[in-house]
């Protein structure tokens, strides 16, 4: 084991995290397992999404065991954007291209050997799960109070556009993501790019309401262009390509 965030934070891959000290306390003490979720928004990955398997293979290779999950549930709703509502995909669309970034995404981790990956699909989660259901066991943990005030739906609420309950909505499937993890799979980090720390902040809040633990997050820095606006949508390989 290596002293693994001395290294993220010299390679200048961390933004945020919650507790620092108890994070470097649960790395050193290690192994801790770490997972990153990527939406099938597009058929192919941007190079934001690069940054985080540049994390996930740092942690990978200093002894930390790797999640990476790819949103076949999560990709059916999308994440709110701050400007307009997403167009939603079909469900056969959105299969295919759970497809494409599970294929772009294994070469750039260890999938074999004593510490190999682990992919997975949080429609396997929820696909069964019955509204009822949903709201009970996962919407009875979140407050609206608190929901309004990230970030992309404060920007949301004050536009002409609104927002639908659908993307409203979404912070709890990722909430419910880092609880299924936990629960499976003692997972106790979770990463993502710094615009999506009030969805990751969902999760943790999540486990700590219902588990009564403490988990960790940490964000990367946003990639940006020579002005300084954000150019981490920008397709990795020509759309449609084939990468994980």
């Amino acid at each position: 084991m290596t002293d693994i965030l001395d290294e993220l934070q010299w390679r200048g891959l961390v933004a945020q995290t919650t507790d620092e000290s108890a994070l470097r306390e649960a790395l050193a003490g290690g192994p801790v397992t770490a997972y990153c979720g990527f939406d099938p928004t597009a058929p192919s990955l941007h190079f934001g999404n690069l940054v985080q398997l540049v994390l996930l293979r740092h942690l990978q290779r200093a002894g930390h065991r790797v999640i990476c999950l790819v949103g076949g549930s999560t990709g059916l709703i999308g994440d709110p954007r701050p400007s307009a509502e997403r167009v939603l995909k079909t469900k056969e669309q959105t299969a295919e291209w759970v497809a494409r970034i599970r294929a772009q995404v294994e070469p750039f981790l260890e999938s074999s050997g004593e510490n190999p990956a682990v992919f997975v699909n949080n429609l396997d989660w929820t696909e069964g799960l019955s509204a009822l259901d949903f709201l009970r066991d996962v919407g009875k943990h979140f407050r609206v109070n608190q929901m309004v005030k990230k970030e992309a739906i404060a920007a949301r609420l004050n536009s002409d556009e609104g927002i639908s309950y659908t993307e409203f909505s979404y912070q709890l499937l990722q909430g419910l993501d880092y609880l299924q993890l936990y629960r499976d799979f003692g997972c106790t980090l979770q990463t993502g790019g710094n615009d999506q720390w009030g969805n990751l902040t969902a999760g943790s809040d999540l486990i700590h309401r219902v588990e009564g633990a403490s988990v960790h997050l940490l964000t990367t820095p946003l990639l940006t262009d020579s002005s300084g606006r954000s150019s981490a949508r920008a397709p990795a390989t020509p759309s449609g390509s084939r990468r994980r």
